[in-house]
């Protein structure tokens, strides 16, 4: 049985145990004709008045567990080889644990339930040697901690910090994932009460996750929850339980470069790349498939950013893997776009890669706009956000692999000129982008005062967002073309940019990169190459100072991304270039 139907037993199991509701049998509402609601209203009010929930009930409940926990202990301990001496305590300590569950709805409790010293006995109980006693405590824990108990009250956010810190003192991340690895989710032994008891601990993960982002490091650290990811994602048949692992190790993945890095050391590259080698030549059957397919390319996508598991990435034949996504033109096409642009950033090996493998044919389809049709790439956001991941993509390209893009620049497609048709349609982006950010600049200098929150690094990182980024790598790419010194690619951008009246403050964000490209240039010291650049600035009717504006701008906006060192190192270079003009 799939672990959705078993989640919906278990919740439903749940719903009739905590609401003590009996369906008689009858009509199809599941009640007869004949039932006096006054009776059932009747039994509401006693309900209501019974779980009313306070610091009385909470001792009451409290002692009460301790009592049956204490009983059952003694129980085991004097009859170790017959199971129907202990069995009624344990049935008992099963019921107590169902009680516990109405502290859920009273947040402002847990504090109390901490001191009363509940926790460690609570927790002991995930090694219970009865499986069926330490899923109750995992079903216990994720509904204490579901964040969605904390919505009415912002003091309520500090009692859940106040339980998950108590729990993460006594272990609960080590104890949760040593049941983990006892239960039995998958193969035809799988277990339906287990598979739903799995799925409860990783929603108890992610809870704890969220209310401390820092476990996200220390359940990495402490225990061997990565190997168990790892492991359940490689399991080729899909359920529910292999979607949420994937979630899951995204998560963990997104919020720490230790984790990247670890699972970089544990193979996880290469069994990440397995799992996503599944669908290059298919595409997901539902919805719930598809999003785990986009939680593994996201999984994917963070653990490129360590330059050491790019080097994997490249080992394992990931750039290959990716070309081949793209070339089936399935739904992972555009995944596949993004996780090659990870890959290239900032690594030359990956690009040349890249081009050796004869990627550029592929990529320059998507280029020209010829993206495969779908439910997901008919969304704009879509096609917008796979056309900013290609200009990436193309911009480290150039960057890194000049010589044999200068050659294959007259013969590759979206470049040549004797197609002259090619730049007026891939200039599209130019305007696109340029337009996004000239408005954007104007409301946020339009803003009301009440409005002004925001510093001037704040209004430069909204402009990065509208386009401003996209915008600065175009400028790479037709920084490239221009250094070509194709006297018909020339021609074509000067024609362009005369075509749409483009002032110096309309190309001022463009200029910033190319400003830095410039100054890369003159700093090489090469008489020829200055004089050049003198040239051009001067046919341009600009000067020096013209340039050092920009590269000034732009150096007051770098920001700490890749830590406060490479922020360093990056205005370093640009106060040089601003030194030497």
């Amino acid at each position: 049985m799939e672990v959705a139907n078993a989640k919906k037993q278990a919740s439903k199991r749940k719903r009739d145990q905590d609401d003590g509701v009996l369906t008689p049998p009858g009509s199809s509402n599941g009640f007869a004709n004949n039932v006096d609601l006054s009776l059932l209203e009747a039994l509401e009010k006693s309900q209501s008045a019974v779980e009313v929930l306070d610091l009385r009930t909470l001792k009451r409940l409290v002692l009460s567990f301790e009592r049956r926990l204490k009983e059952n202990i003694e129980a085991r301990l004097k009859y170790p080889n017959q199971p129907d001496r202990f069995s009624d305590s344990e049935l008992e300590l099963h019921e107590e644990l169902q009680k516990l569950k109405i502290l859920a709805g009273g947040p402002e409790l847990y504090p109390d339930l901490v001191n009363h010293n509940a926790i460690p006995s609570i927790l002991n109980l995930l090694a219970h040697d009865n499986t069926d006693i330490a899923i109750d405590v995992v079903q216990l824990l994720q509904d204490l901690t579901d964040p969605d108990n904390n919505e009415d009250d912002d003091s309520n956010e500090e009692n859940a910090r106040i339980l998950v810190d108590s729990l993460i003192e006594n272990n609960v991340l080590e104890l949760l994932v040593q049941n983990l690895h006892r239960l039995s989710d998958t193969g035809d032994a799988a277990d339906p009460d287990e598979m739903a008891a799995v799925y409860s601990t990783l929603a108890t993960l992610e809870n704890l996750i969220e209310v401390k982002p820092a476990v996200a490091e220390l359940v990495c650290e402490r225990t061997k929850l990565l190997k168990w990811l790892l492991g359940r994602i490689k399991v080729r048949e899909f359920d529910s339980n292999k979607q949420y692992a994937s979630e899951i190790l995204a998560i963990l993945l997104q919020s720490s470069t230790a984790n990247q890095r670890r699972v970089g050391q544990m193979n996880g590259v290469d069994v990440v790349l397995q799992a996503v080698a599944m669908y290059k030549s298919k595409d997901p059957k539902t919805s719930d498939e598809e999003e785990m397919l986009e939680n593994l390319f996201d999984c994917l996508c963070c653990l490129l950013m360590p330059l050491e598991n790019k080097e994997r990435f490249m080992k394992a034949e990931g750039v290959e893997l990716m070309i081949i996504i793209m070339k089936q033109k399935k739904s992972a096409y555009g995944s596949a776009i993004r996780a090659l642009d990870f890959a290239m950033t900032k690594y030359p090996p990956a690009c040349e890669r890249f081009v050796d493998v004869l990627g550029l044919k592929t990529a320059f389809a998507a280029f020209m706009g010829k993206i495969p049709m779908g439910k997901k790439s008919k969304k704009e956001r879509y096609q917008e956000e796979l056309e900013e991941r290609i200009v990436s993509l193309i911009a480290s390209l150039f960057g890194k692999q000049e010589l044999k893009l200068h050659i294959l620049i007259t013969n590759a497609s979206p470049f040549n000129v004797n197609r002259g048709w090619w730049a007026s349609q891939r200039f599209n982006p130019v305007w696109l982008y340029s337009d996004r950010v000239k408005m954007e600049t104007e409301r946020l200098n339009n803003l009301e005062l009440d409005d002004l929150e925001m510093d001037d690094e704040e209004k430069y990182n909204r402009r990065l967002e509208s386009g401003l980024y996209t915008l600065q790598l175009i400028a790479v790419i037709l920084g490239h073309l221009w250094c070509s010194e194709h006297p018909q690619m020339r021609a074509r951008i000067e024609l362009l940019l005369k075509q749409q009246k483009l002032t110096k403050k309309d190309v001022n964000d463009i200029l910033q990169l190319i400003a830095v490209i410039l100054g890369h240039l003159w700093c090489s010291e090469h008489p020829q190459m200055r004089a050049r650049i003198e040239l051009l600035l001067k046919q341009q009717k600009l000067t020096k100072k013209d340039v050092n504006d920009i590269l000034q701008e732009f150096h007051d906006n770098i920001g700490d991304l890749d830590g406060p060192e490479e922020k360093e190192r990056a205005q370093a270079k640009i106060q040089k270039f601003i030194a030497a003009l």
